[in-house]
């Protein structure tokens, strides 16, 4: 029997805990925003109004453009500032200031690249009718903060206070997306060039092509794949005899090429095809998945002057709709993968404080970046610079010391062009248009009302000098970039005579028209080609049609690799083998989809991947590291199933992997390999491992594993999900579709769009996670927002409460 003083003392504790837990309801409570009623600011000239429908998407009001800039920038600050607050963070390399030391390797790296001292150069040549708009959202920003009536609830569990937006944090949100979207490193140069070091010169050509027959571009046809190399005699063979055996530990590695997973798909289909006699673009931007989601639905209507109707999707942290329709013409945007970042090898000069550039001798410009740590005291990284960029932290490429060119070091690269679109009323004019816009480079998919549809580039192309751009190149010659291209020099596509077109990250152009793009890494083509084939295989279309393409998980692309499957899973193999032969009879059953209750889909998938990682390791990665060390950086090319198909099917012995007798040896070890994963991690049936078991999502809040008790509160549910790289339904754990769309301009509500999660960033809200499930399910809900269910009425500081 508990003694009465413990009760007491019992009771009192539950009394403290539960006033507690009060508390900290009502200060949860308290940043929840206000939807109804009226609200006076000062920065506005006349009444804004903000009206949010059944989902919480707003529709946004105003008399003037700044004024519109206003409002949804008290939207987003509302709903996200939370999250625009770590977009902007992590641009200017600022995390640790927020989290502690946990997030100092990303300030250190992002720091790099100064972008806050990069942010105040392009505010410098903004023109004044951007920068009333930026002025604007910027106030609207800090005025719904302000509007709370509690800090957001992470800044509580975190013990900080937010700070203001500033100017210069709109820019910080766009260089975000470089960051997300390019290669901010110039990696994929250096570790191809460290490749092209160590590979005799016609296997590297082999085993880095510029495409495969997978491709589907919009200009030419798919690169014929280049035949096996001999090299040098009939007896020599890859790699050289001394090369170690493979260490197989570890080669099992589901979700190894993530990297392909990344991107997004847009296509059109032209007012031929289509009952209404409008262009319809579809779009669907894959990125990482998370809490909330990277996206913001909105329309922006401006009333007074020239007329704006904007729906789509915007960026918290930007005052522009970014991919949508403005009721005469709709776009739709995949990054390009374009060579938008060059590695350049930096010659020294006649000390350590000098090196070789294009007139003579010249010293590093030198920068010291205070680091701030929340807890802890500052650190200072020193930040040494070229005229074509600063010099990368780590000097892995063994020929010498990289300086990074990228595009988003220049002013030029970022701009608010976007604004324009706003009031394009044709595919000519919106081209013009995205040929001078300041953003990450994009392909940019358009239609119009007419029912014209065309694709460009989006985003600002250097003009290149003479050195080989997808390699490490000397440019202290002056071979390095000359500029920028005018509109009339970027490749364009304009009403095909199919009336489709199609991208999906991998190769769109040819020859001169892909030079100019260049190949920063594109993807395999197999997931544009079965967007194509699917339009090419309709004559008519509306928008819903377009949803059964975004949806797309067939499994195409592992066809082939099933059939050799079965091929090496032969009788013989399987005699005296029950586990081979268990193996072999999921594949048999297997319909080609990914779908989550599919063992067969998976045991493909992760035979392909385990035979991949082998071929690599021992004809690639082996001889790089004997020569340059276990650490040496080392990277595949994205076309590399062209030769790694033909390896696995013509069987050369001249290039069979050393730690085996023949490629049939190889192909089977792995199915073996695969096994043994398989037990050692689960112990149990084979036909329990479904693809939804592996592809399951974790759709998390960036606070959630540092807060578990609110884990289920912040996170979305835990799902089985289907799809995959290669297809149009890319699928990943934390990777795939940040929303989806199909529109045809002036047409809007009959196009549908949704995204993951929900509009709001606040557990408490019912708009934290209502759109997710038509995400999850690939339900259509309406493109533009519905009928309002709150209304705010944001009034200037003298303004009367008539309307």
């Amino acid at each position: 029997m508990m003694p009465w003083f413990l009760k007491r003392t019992a009771t009192a504790v539950g009394i403290v805990l539960l006033a507690a837990a009060i508390a900290a309801y009502l200060l949860l409570r308290g940043s929840l925003p206000q939807l109804d009623g009226e609200h006076v600011v000062g920065g506005i000239n006349a009444t804004v109004r903000i009206e949010r429908d059944a989902l919480g998407v707003p529709v946004i009001r105003a008399e003037n453009r700044p004024d519109l800039a206003f409002g949804l920038g008290f939207a987003h600050a509302q709903d996200r500032y939370f999250q625009m607050d770590l977009l902007r963070r992590r641009a200017a390399g600022e995390l640790a200031a927020l989290f502690g030391p946990v997030a100092l390797p990303f300030d250190r790296r992002n720091r790099l690249h100064r972008f806050r001292a990069r942010a105040a150069a392009v505010i410098a040549q903004m023109p004044a009718a951007y920068l009333d708009v930026l002025e604007a959202y910027t106030e609207g920003v800090n005025a719904g903060l302000g509007s709370l009536g509690s800090r957001p609830f992470e800044y509580w569990l975190l013990r900080e206070t937010p700070a203001p937006w500033v100017r210069e944090d709109t820019i910080l949100a766009s260089n975000a997306m470089f960051l997300e979207l390019n290669d901010s490193t110039a990696s994929r140069d250096t570790r191809r060039g460290v490749a092209q070091l160590v590979l005799p010169e016609t296997l590297f050509t082999f085993l880095y092509p510029d495409g495969t027959d997978w491709d589907a571009p919009l200009i030419d046809e798919p690169i014929v794949a280049a035949a096996v190399p001999e090299l040098m005699a009939d007896t020599a063979v890859w790699p050289p005899a001394s090369t170690p055996p493979a260490n197989l530990a570890g080669l099992v590695d589901e979700f190894g090429d993530t990297e392909a997973l990344k991107g997004s798909n847009n296509w059109a289909v032209s007012g031929a095809l289509t009952e209404s006699g409008r262009a319809i673009i579809a779009n669907d931007m894959h990125l990482g998945v998370r809490v909330p989601n990277t996206w913001y639905r909105a329309r922006l209507i401006q009333t007074d002057g020239t007329p704006i109707d904007m729906s789509g999707v915007t960026l918290p942290g930007t005052p522009v709709v970014v991919a949508g329709s403005n009721g005469k013409v709709a776009w739709g945007f995949t990054n390009s993968n374009g060579d938008w970042t060059d590695a350049v090898l930096v010659r020294p000069g006649s000390d350590a404080d000098t090196y070789l550039a294009p007139n003579g001798e010249r010293a590093f410009d030198v920068f010291e970046e205070v680091i701030e740590i929340k807890g802890a005291d500052s650190e200072t990284l020193t930040v040494r610079e070229t005229v074509w960029g600063p010099l990368r932290q780590s000097g892995d490429y063994p020929d010498g010391d990289i300086a990074i060119s990228w595009i988003a070091h220049h002013a030029e690269a970022v701009n608010f062009n976007h604004l324009k679109l706003e009031t394009v009323t044709s595919v000519a004019e919106a081209l013009d248009v995205a040929n001078t816009m300041g953003i990450a480079p994009q392909n940019f998919v358009v239609g119009d009302v007419d029912g014209n549809i065309a694709w460009t580039i989006a985003g600002r192309i250097p003009r290149r000098g003479g050195a080989t751009p997808t390699l490490p190149a000397d440019w202290s010659g002056g071979s390095g970039w000359q500029g920028w291209l005018a509109v009339d020099e970027y490749p364009r596509v304009v009403n095909p005579p199919s009336g489709r077109i199609w991208t999906a990250n991998a190769r769109v152009a040819s020859g001169d028209q892909l030079a100019v793009v260049g190949d920063g890494g594109y993807d395999l083509g197999a997931r544009q080609r079965q967007i194509r084939d699917a339009l090419l295989a309709r004559e008519r279309f509306v928008e819903t049609d377009m949803l059964d393409i975004h949806l797309d998980d067939r499994a195409l692309f592992l066809e082939r690799w099933r059939d050799l499957l079965l091929e090496t899973l032969d009788d013989e193999a399987v005699l005296n083998h029950p586990a081979r032969s268990e193996y072999r009879d999921h594949v048999r059953a297997w319909t080609p989809n990914a779908a989550v209750d599919s063992v067969g889909y998976r045991l493909v998938r992760v035979f392909r991947s385990t035979v991949e990682e082998r071929v690599f390791r021992e004809l690639v990665a082996a001889p790089i590291r004997a020569q340059f060390g276990e650490d040496a950086p080392l990277r595949r090319s994205n076309q590399f199933e062209g030769p790694l198909w033909s390896l696995v099917t013509r069987k050369p012995d001249n290039l069979r992997p050393p730690s085996v007798d023949s490629w049939d040896e190889l192909l089977l070890e792995s199915v073996d390999a695969v096994l043994r994963d398989f037990d050692d991690t689960y112990g149990d049936s084979l036909g329990n491992r479904t693809w939804g078991e592996r592809n399951t999502s974790a759709i998390r809040h960036p606070l959630s594993q540092n807060v578990p008790i609110f884990g289920s509160m912040l996170d979305m549910a835990v799902l089985p999900l289907p799809g995959d790289s290669h297809m149009p339904r890319v699928q990943a754990p934390v990777l795939g579709a940040s929303e989806r769309y199909a529109v045809s301009p002036g047409a809007e509500r009959n196009g549908y769009l949704h995204m993951p999660g929900g509009q709001s960033g606040h557990p408490l809200s019912p708009h934290y996670r209502d759109g997710h499930k038509a995400w999850t399910d690939g339900l259509p809900t309406s493109f533009q927002p519905g009928e309002p269910r709150n209304t705010l009425r944001l009034l200037p500081t003298k303004a009367s409460t008539a309307d």
